[in-house]
């Protein structure tokens, strides 16, 4: 847990770049996150970071988690949320105490956790969306669905949270065999 506030800056550094990625025409495509296009994933991974900074920050977030956080302009609204993410985790103190997530307070290093998770993964959901694959972080991806396969994730696999682990294909990419871990469907 020492690197997480690193693993979170990586990964929102590879999120961003997948999100510039993303055109117009792109935002109405499906993602693999069940129910979801690019446009609302976009828009809930915008929302969770800047839920999550104003929480670590002690201030009001805005709006509720499920708003509209891209406006006119998703690639602004992402930038502006990564920049005062990036903010909130880098304070000495965030890893201390608890953190008040809308299921309840988990202790700092645990909310961490789940935000790298957040960010991480949607990114992937993202790329894989709009057929940027490549830009997917696959050590990263190798090393979260390392540290996932070594806790007891049943209690995750949850509506609204992640599915049953479904078979990726052999030879798939880590960031194929994370999405396939938590329950995303890649066959469409």
């Amino acid at each position: 847990m020492d690197d997480v506030i690193e693993r979170i800056d990586r990964a929102l550094t590879a999120t961003a770049a997948v999100v510039g990625g993303i055109g117009a025409a792109r935002l109405a495509a499906p993602s693999p996150c069940p129910g979801w296009d690019v446009r609302d994933e976009l828009n809930h991974l915008v929302g969770g970071m800047r839920i999550f900074a104003a929480e670590l920050t002690g201030t009001a977030a805005g709006a509720d988690h499920e708003a509209d956080w891209l406006g006119g302009d998703p690639h602004a609204a992402f930038g502006r949320a990564a920049g005062l993410d990036r903010a909130a985790w880098r304070r000495p103190d965030a890893l201390q105490g608890t953190v008040r997530l809308g299921f309840g307070e988990v202790p700092a290093p645990m909310a961490a956790l789940i935000h790298l998770t957040e960010v991480l993964v949607h990114g992937v959901d993202l790329a894989v969306a709009t057929g940027q694959d490549a830009l997917a972080d696959d050590a990263a991806c190798a090393h979260l669905l390392t540290v996932m396969q070594g806790m007891d994730f049943g209690a995750f696999r949850r509506p609204g949270m992640f599915g049953p682990e479904r078979t990726a294909p052999a030879g798939a990419p880590a960031h194929r065999r994370l999405l396939a871990f938590l329950g995303r469907d890649l066959a469409r």
